[in-house]
């Protein structure tokens, strides 16, 4: 049964169910998302713009400069002041103009690092939240390398983003519009034609070029996300890899994905020969041009050596930047097409939603579960539940139990509103969950399940995990009550020991009792226990049944079960099968009714006598 309803989350979504995955944004739609963030620090931002400019205007100034400083040295043989005092002077402000743009560089890069990385931290925290809030649809439908990668890759593309297009695009395009009004303005206007000429080619070429080539760049990072997922979703399932002696088809399947990656990497390197070969080619022409002109109005007496000097000064500063503007053009398209993918991930419309201005759950002192004609379906071609009602008293506990693919841990995730129901409703303390908050919901619900998952963490983490920022004498309590107290202080690291990714360190038995320390920890007034001691043995099932029975005392508890043993003292016992109750009544009721219940029980009675029979055979 347990698996059913996962398996049917994943393939579909519910009748009317979760809104398709948001399409993703022009690159000006993913800049206007992006700017909110950065306009939080608009002083920060207006600083960084002015030293910008600071730092382009004393760029610009060293050629002006070193071309008064040439001509500066044409003076006649003898000329002691000229000597000593112009070429003198013209130095310290060459070197000052040098300096002034380092400093103002740096200022800007230390002015608005803290809104790049303020914006970076904003976006990946709103992201990390939305991806809690999205529903058990979505996280069952993810993969979680691939997913994980797009986030990184999305945070490194704010900084990426942020960093070439104010670092390098603006500021070059300000140099340039600088560069041709100087070029027009003193000499004639065939210097900044060609120039603009040069650019124009440069940038169609190179725009061209790359988005060409970006084909190339998506498809690598497609086969790098579907390596990693591969990688995680591999070493996640370690010893299912192992117990089945599966480690050179996982090697393989990895190792295609590598050679496709490869293979594009491969297209994406030699489309960028091609691209870098075209542009050098371009400035090339650019500046022969450039140079023969300037050299012609040296000989022709029009121009200054120094001017000669300012044009190549000039010519350099404005090509050296555009020699990577298909490496910043190509970056700035992958950052926004990360930072987009991202959005769009925060986009996903959540399935599961608080209503506008949804209360808290109130009236806990006192909380009756209800299950009123309760219809509900992972995909609208199977049904889970069918016209489902039923009640637990206050302070009582009701079991559920049936054959696998019954429906009975959907209940679970029904309460806890990971789905809604399309018919019917769940109420608790009178009040319909969906018209309440979700958190306030959970904060009143605690579960142990059947397949216990603990964080990578110590084992003090993963029981104070009920309530953070118990004390350590609270966690000792729960631990004593789980009865694995004695079992921790027995390990070298005692509290402090880690449990491995996803618990693995510790066996399932050990798992378990984390579990349970953790919500009696959390100490809620409803209790949900799904088969909460399946993987105990026998004497530590008893001893912690007991002690289960303890914690259950005056709250409200769901149990769901296979063994019948455990819920012999339910005050009712609901018996399903498909969806639908056909059975209900305590212990004694159920077996006098002579059906499916008792029959199960009968089942249940001769298999644990059968097994200290067989224990008790000589081995042959």
């Amino acid at each position: 049964m347990r698996r059913s309803g996962e398996l049917a989350s994943s393939s579909t979504a519910a009748p009317g169910g979760a809104a398709p995955a948001a399409r993703g944004h022009t690159d000006w739609a993913t800049l206007q998302r992006l700017f909110p963030y950065l306009w939080q620090y608009k002083w920060r931002v207006l600083a960084a713009l002015a030293f910008m400019v600071g730092a382009k205007l004393a760029n610009v100034g060293v050629p002006l400069l070193l071309k008064n400083l040439v001509d500066a040295m044409s003076f006649k043989p003898g000329d002691a002041q000229a000597l000593l005092v112009v070429p003198v002077a013209l130095l310290l402000g060459y070197g000052l103009l040098r300096l002034s743009t380092s400093v103002f560089t740096e200022l800007r890069e230390l002015v608005f690092s803290r809104a790049t990385q303020g914006a970076s931290r904003s976006i990946a925290l709103e992201t990390f939240r939305h991806l809690h809030a999205l529903s058990l649809r979505f996280h069952l439908e993810r993969q979680t390398g691939g997913m994980t990668r797009d986030i990184e890759r999305g945070v490194r593309g704010i900084e990426s983003l942020i960093s070439y297009s104010l670092y390098s695009i603006i500021p070059t395009l300000i140099e340039v519009a600088l560069v041709l009004t100087i070029l027009a303005v003193k000499f004639d206007a065939w210097f900044a034609w060609i120039t603009i000429a040069a650019l124009a080619v440069y940038i169609v070429f190179t725009v061209t070029v790359t988005e060409w080539r970006t084909k190339f760049r998506k498809e690598a990072n497609e086969f790098d996300s579907a390596a990693h997922s591969k990688a995680v979703d591999s070493l996640l399932n370690y010893e299912t890899v192992k117990y089945f002696n599966n480690e050179d088809f996982e090697a393989r399947r990895y190792d295609e994905s590598l050679d496709r990656y490869r293979r594009s990497r491969i297209k994406a390197q030699f489309t960028l020969s091609m691209l870098n070969t075209g542009q050098q080619l371009i400035i090339a022409v650019a500046l022969v041009t450039m140079l023969w002109r300037a050299t012609l109005g040296v000989v022709d007496g029009r121009m200054t050596l120094g001017d000669l000097v300012m044009v190549n000064a000039f010519m350099i500063q404005l090509y050296i930047p555009l020699n990577f503007l298909g490496v910043l053009y190509r970056e700035i398209k992958q950052s926004l097409t990360d930072l987009d993918k991202m959005f769009v991930l925060m986009e996903r419309e959540r399935e599961v939603a608080d209503a506008p201005g949804a209360p808290v759950l109130q009236g806990l002192e006192q909380p009756v579960v209800r299950f009123e004609h309760v219809n509900f379906a992972y995909e609208p071609a199977r049904q889970i539940l069918h016209d489902l009602s039923f009640e637990i008293p206050a302070g009582k506990t009701v079991a559920v139990v049936g054959p696998s693919g019954s429906g009975k841990s959907t209940l679970a995730r029904l309460l806890y509103r990971f789905y809604d129901v399309q018919e019917g409703k769940i109420t608790i303390a009178g009040q319909d969950i969906r018209a309440v908050t979700q958190a306030s919901v959970r904060q009143a619900i605690g579960i142990v399940p059947q397949d216990t998952v603990l964080f990578n963490d110590t084992v003090e983490y993963n029981i104070a995990y009920g309530r953070p920022g118990a004390g350590r004498a609270e966690v000792e309590q729960a631990a004593r009550a789980a009865h694995i107290h004695a079992f921790i202080e027995a390990m070298p690291r005692g509290y402090q020991t880690m449990v491995g990714e996803r618990g693995l360190k510790l066996s399932g038995g050990e798992k378990q009792r984390v579990a349970i320390a953790r919500t009696l920890l959390k100490d809620p007034p409803i209790l949900i226990f799904d088969e909460a001691t399946s993987a105990l043995d026998s004497a530590n099932e008893r001893a912690i049944q007991a002690e289960l029975e303890s914690a259950a005392q005056n709250k409200t508890v769901l149990v769901i079960a296979h063994r019948l043993s455990t819920v012999v003292d339910a005050h009712e016992i609901l018996v399903l099968d498909a969806g639908r109750i056909i059975e209900r009544g305590n212990h004694g009721q159920l077996l006098a009714l002579d059906g499916r219940y008792a029959r199960m029980w009968a089942l249940q009675r001769q298999s644990s006598e059968r097994v200290p029979q067989d224990a008790a055979q000589p081995a042959g």
